[in-house]
């Protein structure tokens, strides 16, 4: 279709055909997923936004596009004010605004494989008070009149080798059946991808970013499980691999499937598993147990065999890094470097290391006034030049079999001024901060977020985003449950083997943004005459932090002496694997303040 304008019209006419007087557009798929395929980029072909969490709402007369504080900047760029109204979250939610924009008697539509059961309830809640309903429908309406919709991936599964995954999948599986023996529960139903992928030792290539395939199972508490998947994806190695306690079927024989659990008592997520398998499970006749996929927390909690891969992983993505910084430094004074030819350049690094399967998500290139737009998507017509003057954001990471790498870094392109400098050391104070933490077991995220905050607090300053999120082992660069923030999140209480960021940033509209972001592995700490079980943060992220941005004058003794012992690990760990003017630079670059 020729236009965004043209795409709304589009689905009002259908809309009216299906007798609804507005439709729900999530930014997700059936599983859940944080990142879709593109047959499930519905808000994307819509509205023309690129960002990865955002909704939005279309009536006859209005639209409106909802998005967090992180996409405030980029969604007024890809999408049309004439047409949508922004809206932010958690501020407003759309259950309220269609409360207050829905008339009476509207009939408003959703996808029930599209949203969780919570959801519907206080949207149907909010409705009922303006004598409005909600409505669910069997045929999405975007699909309807998108054209060219793309089919989803075909790609093949692959396996994951026990000798990345540390367990295998038959001791996961029985695992899982001795928890829901302990619930009391017959099965329990797995669909989100990432839960589905650790649970059997597969991967795929159905999502841009993140090795998953589309899936849906059904674990049993005899330890036997029911994969629903194309039949295009298995092969032999993959049917030998998963052997025979694991019955495949086709993906589309999953909504039947769960007509077939009635009588049995069935845990379904509330937060992950949509509301149709509700539905479906309720209408069939099971019990369901509302209660947490019980792959989520093993899976976060990494044991020996993917924490000495993720360090593997996260040694030879900071040579790539700092190989790619070293470059920068000679390039970028010449002029003509744009941000996408940095991250181009630096993409061309990683695979240099011959074992790069993808990037972990698109990378975040961010020049001048570009680097204040949190989640920034650099394309052709948003591609800003990297000048001398300004700060450049750099936000990137690599899947490798071994493990998933997320690292931001933020680069002076000539001489920064005063106030970079001051903002810079800020964020880099909290970042300190919340590394050099130590808490008491049980101590949950949201409990450590004021760390990394307090010295831009301090001055009036903040950032609009958490501060730290969960990452797979080959998996989701964004994993739960674990999440350092004050909002969205932030109460699991962190336990030994999980991984997080810490990326505090500074975003000073119009001019440039400021992250820094190395990843963490959640650790048992012996101190003398405790009293409590304490844990800390070991840093696994190395590559150089920016000397030329540091106030070192604004740092006390002991953040200087973090810095450096930094700095010295990242000699030790990054420096064997360069030589000439790259480790001469390194050295430079990691020299003592």
């Amino acid at each position: 279709m020729s236009s965004y304008e043209d795409r709304l019209k589009a689905l009002r006419a259908q809309l009216v055909r299906q007798k609804l007087d507005g439709f729900v557009v999530p930014l997700t798929d059936e599983h859940m997923s944080e990142y879709v395929g593109a047959y499930a980029q519905r808000l994307a072909w819509l509205t023309g936004f690129q960002g990865s969490a955002g909704s939005a709402v279309v009536l006859p007369q209005e639209a409106a596009i909802f998005v967090d504080g992180r996409y405030t900047l980029q969604v007024r760029e890809q999408v049309d004010g004439a047409h949508w109204q922004y809206e932010s979250v958690p501020q407003t939610s759309i259950a309220q605004w269609l409360k207050d924009h829905a008339g009476q008697g509207a009939r408003i539509g959703y996808d029930p494989w599209l949203h969780t059961r919570s959801w519907v309830r206080q949207a149907t809640e909010a409705l009922a008070e303006q004598g409005a309903e909600l409505v669910a429908v069997d045929t999405n309406p975007i699909d309807a009149v998108w054209p060219d919709r793309p089919l989803p991936s075909d790609a093949r599964l692959v396996v994951h080798d026990d000798r990345f995954a540390g367990r295998s999948a038959a001791e996961k599986r029985a695992a899982m059946a001795d928890w829901l023996t302990s619930k009391k529960a017959d099965a329990a139903i797995l669909s989100a991808l990432d839960s589905i992928a650790w649970t059997f030792n597969i991967r795929g290539k159905d999502v841009d970013r993140t090795p998953v395939a589309l899936a849906y199972a059904i674990v049993h508490a005899d330890a036997t499980a029911d994969l629903f998947v194309a039949s295009e994806k298995m092969d032999d190695a993959v049917a030998q691999h998963l052997g025979n306690g694991v019955r495949i079927h086709d993906r589309a024989a999953f909504a039947d499937a769960l007509a077939d659990l009635r009588g049995k008592s069935v845990v379904a997520d509330p937060e992950r598993a949509v509301a149709a398998i509700f539905e479906a499970l309720e209408q069939g006749g099971a019990k369901v147990l509302a209660l947490r996929d019980p792959a989520v927390l093993p899976k976060a909690i990494k044991n020996d065999t993917e924490i000495a891969g993720h360090k593997a992983a996260q040694a030879r993505d900071g040579a790539a890094l700092s190989r790619f910084l070293h470059w920068l430094s000679v390039e970028a004074p010449r002029g003509g470097l744009t941000e996408l030819s940095a991250a181009d350049r630096l993409e061309a690094f990683r695979e240099d290391t011959g074992l790069l399967e993808d990037l972990s998500f698109d990378t975040i290139s961010g020049a001048g006034p570009n680097g204040a737009v949190v989640h920034y998507r650099v394309e052709e017509k948003t591609n800003r030049p990297i000048e001398t003057g300004t700060l450049y954001l750099v936000d990137s990471g690599g899947q490798y079999r071994d493990g998933t790498t997320d690292v931001t870094r933020t680069i002076a392109v000539g001489e920064p001024t005063a106030d970079m400098q001051r903002h810079f050391t800020l964020v880099l104070k909290g970042h300190i901060s919340l590394a050099r933490a130590i808490f008491p077991k049980g101590t949950r995220g949201g409990q450590l977020d004021i760390l990394a905050r307090q010295y831009l607090w301090a001055e009036g300053l903040d950032y609009a985003h958490g501060t730290g999120h969960g990452v797979g082992s080959f998996l989701a660069v964004h994993e739960g449950p674990q999440r350092i923030a004050t909002f969205g999140g932030g109460d699991e209480p962190l336990v030994p083997g999980m991984i997080l960021s810490n990326e505090p940033g500074y975003y000073k509209t119009g001019e440039y943004g400021i992250r820094i972001e190395n990843l963490v592995l959640v650790e048992e700490r012996a101190i003398s005459g405790a009293e409590k079980e304490m844990l800390g943060f070991e840093t696994l992220t190395f590559a150089p932090i920016d000397r030329a941005l540091i106030a070192v004058d604004m740092l006390s003794a002991d953040e200087r002496a973090w810095v450096d012992a930094y700095h010295a690990k990242v000699l030790d760990v990054v420096g064997p694997q360069l030589d000439g003017d790259e480790l001469a630079w390194l050295k430079g670059a990691c020299a003592a303040l």
